[in-house]
């Protein structure tokens, strides 16, 4: 396990996916230190994974929704602070749908020795440790874990490879314990329920008795005030990631979507009732090595198509679901937790 002193983990996407590469992160600080390199909406993130020495941001134009135009400038700053920093080696991790072969060329610039990713592209001299994805509909954090041992580092011993960040700041000024937390957005419009429907489940929970509290991000608010519905505390933009973090560990249950929320409960242990909308597979980011029930229908027409928008007219695969089954499943979720 010494056989790199520097290592860089490199995850240009957003929080719910660096949260996913939390493992390889401990499987490489167990061999150096390690450099997270990631994009604007997953440094929340980064910063709370156990094993990050060093964070570098970096707006990737192949990869963020918004993308910025290449320009050489920018790619030549990216370079540069790689290139200070020294890694002797980098683990590029990328969803199924994403090349790791631009970054590597990038890195190969940068004078980063060794390279390892899954690519089912050619790699020419890109790559010295490729690995092929030859196994469908892997977890996330396993098939990253893959890219780890290609250039052979693993997770240290007593480590079973679940999610963690780094422990919660204390959140008993916001929120008590023995809550159910109710997280309506997400980072694709597709990947959440409506508005209206979110209400719905709010308002059965707490007809249920359950004492409900509502999250978001700043952009949220407007959301979260209405799906409180005055029934709900609301703490839609009151809080860091961090924070939400202890807001979620101190829940008997999280209800969310696909969405980063949910990977933060899992990484602090808390069940999830998976809203999970099936334009990406839920055998690959459902929540990991958490009890979750999974709810919405996965057979929908807009199946494994990565849409950001719902294709289908009145999002059935998550309004469909019945309020009376989330309660159900909250409550399955809370005897797990008691």
């Amino acid at each position: 396990m010494d056989k790199y002193r520097r290592v860089l983990v490199a995850r240009l996407d957003s929080d719910g996916d660096v949260l996913l590469a939390g493992p390889v992160v401990r499987a490489a600080a167990a061999g150096g230190e390690v450099t997270l390199l990631c994009g604007p909406q997953g440094e929340q993130a980064a910063r709370l994974l156990p094993g990050v020495a060093g964070v570098v941001v970096w707006r990737c134009p192949w990869v963020v929704v918004d993308p910025p135009p290449v320009r050489e400038q920018d790619v030549a700053a990216l370079v540069a602070t790689v290139r200070a920093r020294r890694p002797d080696v980098a683990l590029v991790l990328t969803s199924f749908h994403q090349s790791p072969l631009p970054l590597a060329l990038l890195l190969r610039l940068a004078g980063v020795p060794e390279i390892a990713a899954i690519s089912a592209d050619y790699p020419g001299s890109l790559l010295d440790h490729r690995v092929r994805d030859d196994e469908a509909d892997v977890p996330e954090p396993e098939r990253a874990l893959r890219v780890a041992a290609a250039a052979g580092l693993a997770l240290p011993d007593g480590d079973s490879g679940e999610l963690r960040v780094l422990p919660p700041p204390d959140v008993s000024h916001l929120v008590g314990t023995g809550h159910v937390v109710v997280h309506p957005g997400a980072s694709a419009p597709a990947r959440m329920p409506s508005p209206r429907h979110s209400r719905r489940l709010v308002e059965a929970l707490a007809a249920r008795g359950h004492r409900v509290v509502v999250t978001g991000g700043p952009a949220e608010r407007a959301l979260t005030a209405d799906v409180a519905a005055g029934v709900a505390a609301d703490l839609g933009g009151r809080t860091t990631f961090a924070e939400l973090a202890g807001v979620l560990a101190r829940a008997r249950a999280v209800v969310v979507g696909n969405t980063a929320a949910a990977h933060l409960a899992a990484a602090v242990g808390t069940p999830v009732v998976s809203l999970f909308s099936p334009v990406v597979p839920a055998a690959r980011w459902a929540p990991y090595r958490v009890p979750h029930v999974l709810l919405g229908d996965q057979g929908a027409a807009c199946a494994a198509t990565r849409a950001r928008a719902c294709p289908v007219a009145g999002h059935p695969c998550l309004d469909s679901v019945d309020p009376a089954e989330v309660v159900a499943a909250v409550d399955e979720m809370s005897s797990v937790a008691a």
